[in-house]
């Protein structure tokens, strides 16, 4: 099964670098060009120039972001603002965060794994992707040979041995220990011991991993590999572009956090707005909830939370002062209006509910124009806002998938709709990276 391998790490000299916390950034699917100019300017060595550098417009292929990101990783390492690690480690984190004004903490190991075609079910994918994000990742590899930012990935620890192998290495101290002003901290330690290292690593021997954050990454450096391998007359099987960085993390850990990404949508004719009520009726039964009721949400949870069997979801944008909670009246009938193809645990999902049977069905979106008018919120409250403040026109509330039902996905060989799922926080870019030579 999955092979998982202790990495030399490349992190910031603490000794040119003391501030860590100016210069670790998320990872480049979550910066906005806001976000962008905000991390430039936070420290001359911030990791948002090598994660997702900027584009000018008198870019080339010759001198762009990926040929200057790759420049600054060269000039970094040689002026010691980087350093490379002497000793391979897992690198254990301990990522706490702050949700809904509770305190989480994420635990997760940072190794390299040897890549794995998807035909070969070591490795799982539990949402579609990208071309354009898969060829921004290529290109980003293609220049620096290195995975900046770890891939986000899933196992189970059903007898509780890796846990308490990691248990272990806590009692030493950690070579990180920073908080950020986004209430985040990071505690990283390296586990560099042999024997602990080598049965750490010999715990995936027999698991399958699946990736949680990070599909595109993946799929960029499987293509990486292919075009790399083929250019080579011999191949080990050791080369630096078999294996890609990862941060596991247990199915069963508490701080494992899955957001719902709700739908909001705009771009909507009048009438296509005014029929939308009576087509929903033909397949949902239809429950009003006033916004103003000062128990809504807990309401709205209880609906939500029901019976396992029952499919419900929330809409807000039709009628004005009221959450409409919409319960599917006949699966059987939806089911058929979804691909064939797809499993059923894939056609009893929210989300597919939505994409297919309201979105693609009732309102006939699809392709380019769905990704026109689409958008998509993490919080539920500001998705009402955004609908409020008339910069969309529905906002459709989705429950949280639990972790077990990406697993059930994964499986079963399928994959749920893009922005199904939203792991929170996202790992940062720039604690620790893998070089690829």
């Amino acid at each position: 099964m999955a092979e998982v391998r202790p990495l030399r790490g490349v992190r910031y000299n603490p000794a040119m670098v003391p501030d860590l916390a100016a210069v670790i950034c998320p990872p480049h699917d979550v910066i906005s060009p806001e976000k962008q100019q905000a991390l430039y300017h936070r420290s001359e060595f911030n990791f948002v120039r090598i994660e997702y550098g900027w584009k000018l417009p008198q870019d080339t292929p010759q001198s762009n972001r990926y040929t200057r990101a790759a420049a600054t990783l060269d000039q970094w390492l040689k002026q010691g603002v980087l350093r490379i690690e002497d000793t391979p480690a897992v690198y254990l984190h301990d990522h706490f965060f702050i949700y809904q004004g509770k305190d989480f903490k994420r635990r997760g190991i940072t190794v390299r794994v040897r890549l794995e075609e998807w035909d070969r079910r070591i490795i799982l994918p539990h949402e579609g992707t990208l071309s354009e994000s898969r060829g921004d990742r290529l290109s980003l590899l293609w220049a620096c040979r290195a995975n900046t930012s770890p891939i986000f990935a899933l196992y189970q620890d059903e007898k509780r041995g890796v846990k308490s192998l990691l248990n272990q290495a806590e009692q030493d101290k950690p070579i990180i220990d920073v908080s950020g002003a986004d209430s985040e901290r990071h505690r990283v330690w390296a586990i560099t011991a042999p024997e602990l290292v080598g049965r750490i690593c010999g715990s995936f021997s027999s698991q399958r991993l699946y990736i949680a954050d990070g599909h595109h990454r993946y799929e960029s450096a499987l293509a990486y590999r292919r075009e790399r391998l083929a250019g080579l007359s011999t191949v080990t099987g050791d080369e630096g572009s078999n294996f890609v960085m990862m941060t596991l993390v247990d199915f069963a850990d508490p701080g494992l956090l899955i957001l719902p990404p709700h739908r909001l949508v705009r771009g909507l004719s009048a009438s296509s707005l005014s029929e939308l009520s009576a087509r929903l009726t033909s397949f949902f039964d239809i429950t009003e909830l006033p916004l103003r009721a000062a128990d809504v949400w807990q309401q709205v949870d209880r609906l939500l939370a029901g019976d396992a069997d029952t499919m419900r979801l929330v809409l807000f944008g039709l009628k004005p002062g009221y959450l409409q909670v919409l319960t599917l009246r006949d699966f059987a009938t939806a089911s058929q209006l979804m691909p064939y193809f797809h499993t059923e645990v894939y056609k009893r999902l929210d989300v597919s509910v939505i994409d297919h049977i309201i979105l693609e069905k009732l309102l006939g979106l699809s392709g380019r124009q769905e990704e026109s008018v689409l958008a998509y919120s993490y919080d539920r409250e500001d998705a009402l806002h955004r609908v409020l403040d008339q910069e969309y026109q529905l906002a459709f509330i989705l429950k949280p998938i639990k972790a077990e039902t990406i697993k059930a996905i994964a499986d079963a060989g399928d994959r749920m709709p893009r922005k199904s799922t939203y792991f929170y926080p996202k790992l940062p870019a720039g604690l620790v990276f893998n070089l690829l030579t």
